[in-house]
């Protein structure tokens, strides 16, 4: 087969495929979106002041009450 019957062959598929494709009906689901999954703003729960204390101890680099992580640079 050449390039022209192997496109002449394909488009008769795909004719034929969306022919069928009129005569499918499907039903429209009718979708029920909810809000949430947001946390509410405030102080938070309080955390473990010597855990955090020996966390900050073995950061190499930090800045006050951040981490500075070094990034992964792909090669």
């Amino acid at each position: 087969m050449n390039n022209d019957e192997v496109r002449k062959k394909a488009k008769e598929i795909l004719d034929k495929f969306s022919k069928s494709l009129e005569k499918v009906s499907v039903k429209e689901k009718e979708l029920k979106r909810e809000s949430g999954g947001y946390r509410v703003e405030g102080k938070g729960k309080a955390c473990d002041a010597d855990f955090r204390k020996r966390m900050f101890a073995n950061v190499p680099n930090k800045d006050e009450d951040c981490i500075i992580a070094e990034v992964k640079k792909w090669q």
